[in-house]
């Protein structure tokens, strides 16, 4: 009975045993392996197969199981044949370096909490924008999607300017108080006064995505307390309109505006006055550019109109200048070729004909004109701190009266900005040109031009700008010249955005070959500026 005890025991040992293996061997069918080794799971690295589920372990006990990463192994087919192509497992793309080694997730991240084992605080995952996971993540996890960049402004003190549509309007007032030693720019016996002086801008952008808009407009008023005669007005303005036909095919069509005083003591005046009569300028062109590779065509017409006011003299009578208003048409036309992406040389030549609403001036001569021209000149960007654009060239004029011999000359025009340090630009402009007189036998005058200008941000919100002009008009068959000099300084302190504090000193004078029409003048100005 003993032996058949026993005998009994030894088979039921061996039942229980080969359970154990077949259990075994069935888990270990399905079991994940561990590739984790000793390196941390890092959430971008993850390889997510969503067509796979993994089964359930029958061992594992029902508690609250840690949040799960890594990638599960599919169960081997028994036999050596390769899997078909369509049964291979699909593999989810995921942005960055998925070849790395798969690490565990770091306990303290900052983003969305996540599920961990019972009694530890739960995961976070860091938030980024340099990984996106393209497929379902592991156990419901939304990836976040990555956010745009912020595009910060250049400057942080720059106005904001007003939403109306598709357009940007900033418009900015600004009010001074100062003194003029020589509001008139009379030569003798000059008296000072205090000034008031009223400044309104308003500049109009377009937020196309094609075309472009833009537009400046900028006007002032100078009220002399101690001389009323000599309170001034003066204005600018000019529109832009850029139409982009296609990649190579642009159109731009201008509009401009001017208005200016001239003083008391001009030469084109046959007496002195006591007045400033006004100027006005304004016009329009319209010009296409067609681009064939590196080799661009431009196409340009404009006509353009002046007008004088009429002045009195110390006597009270009335000096006539309609015989000054003419209207000027012109045509040009440019050739350029891009020899790199900041360098263009062109060859320009235009042609344009002065008509005077009088065909006789009052001292009887035939003011109408023709002139021709032709440039050569380069666009510059020799570095990011050298840009601008040079031109040279030679102008003829000749004129409806017999006795104005023609009127010829070097001409240019010259824009550079060079910006030396973060902190500091330098600016040069340049001109000459050919204007019209009404002095007797005298076809006209050369008016050459030039000014430099150095600002200097000492901060972000405070500018301090210093200046110098100088020009010069000789008159072709008298010998007469006009030199005339500015040297000045201004600052600008900002406060906010939309407010800053402006202060000036400019230093004026005038030498003429003419005797007794010298002058002098110092103007200071301090205001206050409102700036949308």
């Amino acid at each position: 009975m003993r032996l058949s005890h026993g005998v009994s025991m030894a088979a039921l040992l061996v039942c229980v045993t080969a359970g154990i293996a077949a259990a075994q061997t069935s888990t270990a069918q399905y079991a994940v392996p561990d590739i984790r080794g000793t390196q941390e799971v890092n959430p971008r690295d993850v390889t997510v197969d969503p067509r796979f589920v993994q089964p359930e372990n029958p061992f594992q006990p029902l508690a609250r199981r840690p949040f799960e990463v890594a990638a599960p192994a599919l169960p081997q087919p028994a036999t050596r044949r390769a899997m078909s192509r369509a049964s291979r497992p699909v593999q989810a793309r995921v942005s960055g370096n998925a070849g790395r080694a798969i690490r565990p997730v770091p306990r303290q991240l900052a983003g969305t909490p996540l599920p961990d084992a019972a009694g530890q605080p739960p995961l976070r995952l860091r938030r980024t924008t340099s990984t996106q996971i393209i497929a379902p993540a592991p156990d419901g996890l939304q990836p976040y999607p990555p956010r745009a960049p912020v595009r910060p402004l250049a400057d942080p003190w720059e106005p904001l300017g007003l939403r109306a549509g598709s357009f940007v309007v900033s418009p900015a007032i600004t009010q001074s108080l100062g003194y003029d030693t020589n509001p008139n720019r009379s030569p003798t016996a000059a008296k000072g006064s205090v000034v008031s002086r009223t400044d309104g801008e308003l500049n109009v952008r377009s937020d196309w995505s094609t075309h472009s808009f833009t537009s400046s407009l900028r006007g002032g008023y100078a009220n002399y307390t101690n001389q009323r005669d000599a309170s001034r007005p003066d204005a600018t303005g000019l529109a832009n309109l850029k139409l982009n036909l296609s990649r190579d095919t642009d159109i731009d069509l201008d509009g401009r505006l001017s208005l200016d005083t001239q003083r008391p003591g001009s030469t084109n005046f046959s007496a002195i006055t006591t007045e400033r009569p006004n100027v006005y300028g304004y016009g329009a062109s319209a010009g296409v550019t067609q681009r064939y590779n590196r080799l661009s065509l431009n196409l340009r017409g404009s006509v353009d109109r002046t007008t004088y006011d009429n002045a009195k003299d110390s006597l009270g009578a009335l000096i006539l200048q309609s015989d000054r208003n003419a209207v000027q048409y012109g045509a040009r036309a440019r050739v350029g070729y891009e020899v790199s992406p900041g360098v263009q040389p062109f060859v320009e030549i235009a042609a344009d004909t002065r008509v005077f609403d009088s065909s006789i001036d009052q001292n009887g001569f035939r003011r109408s004109s023709t002139g021709v021209t032709g440039r050569i000149g380069s666009s510059l960007e020799v570095t990011r701190q050298l840009t601008g654009e040079i031109s040279v060239g030679y102008q003829n004029r000749g004129y409806d009266d017999q006795r104005l011999r023609d009127l010829r000359g070097v001409v240019g025009d010259a824009a550079l900005i060079w910006s030396a340090t973060p902190l500091t630009t330098v600016s040069l402009r340049g001109a000459t040109e050919l204007a019209d007189t009404t002095l007797p036998n005298v076809s006209g005058s050369i008016n050459r031009r030039l000014g430099v200008e150095v600002a200097h941000a000492l901060r972000r919100n405070w500018t301090m700008t210093g200046f110098a002009n100088a020009s010069r008009a000789t008159y072709d068959g008298n010998g007469l010249t006009e030199d005339t000099y500015q040297l000045g300084v201004r600052t600008e302190y900002r406060l906010t955005r939309t407010t800053s504090i402006r202060a000036s000193f400019t230093h004026e004078r005038l030498k003429s070959t003419t005797a007794g029409s010298d002058y002098t003048a110092n103007i200071v100005l301090v205001g206050l500026r409102m700036h949308l």
